[in-house]
């Protein structure tokens, strides 16, 4: 019973330590969400100043319709290494 294993692997036993959180991750997803919802009001207000009071409530769908393909089309949201 209390031989030593001959010719196996050592056993190796997993930690139990829970996994940490990814705080940089974190950090440029909120970095990226302010960056985004200004350029929305940017554009909001440019568009707001150029075309009139009507045209900030039109822009309000089509920028949200803009903004899943901008999201779909950015590949840099995995977390650093």
């Amino acid at each position: 019973m209390g031989r030593a294993r001959k010719g196996c692997a050592p056993v190796r036993h997993r930690s139990k330590a829970l996994a940490t959180p990814n705080y940089g991750y974190e950090k440029r997803q909120r970095e990226l969400a302010k960056k985004r919802k200004t350029e929305e009001k940017k554009l909001k207000k440019q568009q707001a100043r150029d075309g009139g009071a009507a045209a900030p409530e039109d822009d309000a769908g089509a920028a949200a319709d803009a903004a899943p393909d901008a999201a779909a089309a950015r590949t840099d949201d995995t977390p650093p290494a």
